[in-house]
């Protein structure tokens, strides 16, 4: 059997680098040190930088020319809003966002059977046109076009379990019939979006599906959801690979964010997931971590999360 895939580019430790800030480099150094343990079973993926073109993909021209030239500029955030940014964060968000369409390949060519991408910045509140939160590039919606565009698969579905609702890849995708999108969030919280009722629009309609849920919600709730309704939604949508915006701040004690997910929960997901790869999508998962600030709690979810998808678990407990 393929193994997982590993993306660990040491570059993700140089964005923000010395600065006081939740979206910290030992956020890197803590995934990887928990992982270490598991890494004769991980297949290390190679870096890259995203191309302009790739980038394109998802962000306008317009975009990525004020990121740039923010970044180059000196400013200490970018323009289009409250995303932190150093001299160098450019280059490290395009290695983030290459390596993760390197776990893409890895995955769709068979070398991998999934795929567990350690970057950062990460991604998911970044739309087409603007920076947001702590995101620039939204690595896992690139993810997403390049595995249609490259690999010619017709429908993708991403999960996002992070504490804060995915708002740039729901809005990258909210006329699209071909991705479907999947969020539980915390309600009310950055970036206020994420209502229940916002369920796609156009052709798009129906492939939405967001679950606001109050402060101290966990695995009743989230497993709950895609339980009785992602599982479903996706048997009828059949796709072909699965994204996951893996954010762990939705786990208990996190500095951001007040769900109380454990680490068993974050195994239980994953689990749920891999049964819908398996039925639908050849086991095909590449999951990019989003968000996770409390270190030991990051490291610790994140460990949970990769020995499930290593170890092929399919069985789910009952809630």
């Amino acid at each position: 059997m393929p193994p997982t895939a590993f993306l660990a580019d040491p570059i993700c430790r140089e964005h923000l680098a010395g600065r006081e800030h939740p979206e910290r480099p030992e956020r890197f150094d803590a995934v990887v040190a928990a992982l270490a343990p598991l890494s004769e079973r991980l297949l290390p993926i190679e870096h890259r930088a995203i191309t302009e073109d790739e980038l394109l993909l998802c962000h306008t021209p317009e975009y990525l020319a004020i990121a740039r030239r923010d970044i180059a500029s000196g400013r200490p955030y970018l323009s289009t809003g409250d995303t932190d940014i150093g001299p160098n964060s450019w280059e490290v968000a395009a290695r983030a966002a290459g390596g993760v369409l390197n776990a893409v390949d890895a995955v769709m060519t068979g070398r991998a059977r999934n795929a567990f991408c350690a970057v950062r910045p990460p991604g998911h509140h970044a739309n087409a046109g603007r920076g947001m939160g702590f995101c620039i590039f939204n690595n896992v919606a690139l993810a997403a076009r390049y595995a249609q565009r490259r690999h010619g698969i017709a429908r993708v579905a991403i999960v996002d379990w992070d504490v804060h609702h995915g708002n740039g890849t729901q809005d990258i995708f909210y006329e699209d019939p071909s991705v479907f999108f999947f969020s539980t969030h915390q309600w009310p919280l950055y970036p206020g979006t994420g209502r229940a009722d916002e369920t796609g629009a156009g052709a798009g309609k129906g492939t939405t599906m967001n679950f606001p849920f109050p402060a101290g919600s966990g695995r009743r709730e989230i497993l709950g959801a895609v339980e009785q309704s992602l599982v479903p939604a996706l048997d009828a949508f059949r796709p072909e690979l699965l994204l996951i915006s893996a954010g762990f701040d939705s786990r208990i004690d996190d500095l951001l964010g007040s769900f109380t997910l454990t680490d068993a929960d974050f195994a239980d997901l994953t689990a749920a997931v891999q049964q819908i790869a398996a039925r639908h999508a050849q086991g095909r998962i590449v999951s990019v971590l989003e968000g996770g600030y409390n270190l030991s709690g990051l490291a610790s979810a994140a460990a949970a999360h990769v020995r499930a998808l290593a170890d092929q678990v399919h069985s789910l407990p009952r809630l």
